[in-house]
């Protein structure tokens, strides 16, 4: 008997503020995945500054056409989740992407900074029970936070993200 496989779908959820290289290191080891979504995150839970959704979105966009993988999507979950004047979390971006896709086999992927801060995202155990949680450490070590300061500073970032995405940062002296 021919049994039909199981999407897998990674979703790695991140301010993408803005995409690094770091990013793609993480996503390089989900290669395993059917569907890796990049979610960014359209308003931050605990506060963070960020460029405007939309821009990041164009900057994800122009991250994604750099990586040349048919396998990476943005994800425009949070929008269709977003009220105004609250977080959308994690636990509401995962059940619906399971709602739309429910047989899917769902894994949250997020960078050592989040897996810290685990305990206090909205129904974490609910969360634990319900989907796998995998915790992917960047294999190389360059942040948003990186780009942002040598941009501030006036410094090259091509070593720091990727070609698209460094041109859309300084054409338009984004930070």
């Amino acid at each position: 008997m021919n049994r039909i496989a199981m999407t897998k779908i990674a979703v790695f959820g991140s301010a993408f503020n803005p995409p690094s290289l770091g990013h793609k290191s993480v996503i390089e080891s989900l290669s395993h995945f059917d569907l890796i979504l990049l979610v960014p995150s359209i308003s931050h839970a605990w506060g963070k500054q960020m460029l405007s959704y939309e821009i990041r979105c164009e900057l994800i966009d122009a991250f994604i056409r750099d990586l040349q993988s048919d396998k990476i999507q943005r994800s425009i979950v949070e929008e269709e989740l977003q009220q105004p004047g609250q977080s959308v979390t994690t636990h509401a971006v995962l059940s619906l992407l399971q709602k739309q896709s429910p047989d899917a086999d769902i894994t949250f992927v997020m960078g050592p900074d989040n897996l810290f801060n685990f305990a206090k995202f909205y129904k974490a155990q609910d969360i634990l029970q319900r989907w796998s949680v995998m915790a992917c450490p960047e294999k190389v070590a360059i942040r948003s936070t990186d780009i942002r300061q040598r941009l501030a500073e006036n410094l090259d970032i091509a070593d720091l993200t990727t070609i698209s995405v460094r041109k859309i940062l300084q054409q338009r002296k984004l930070y």
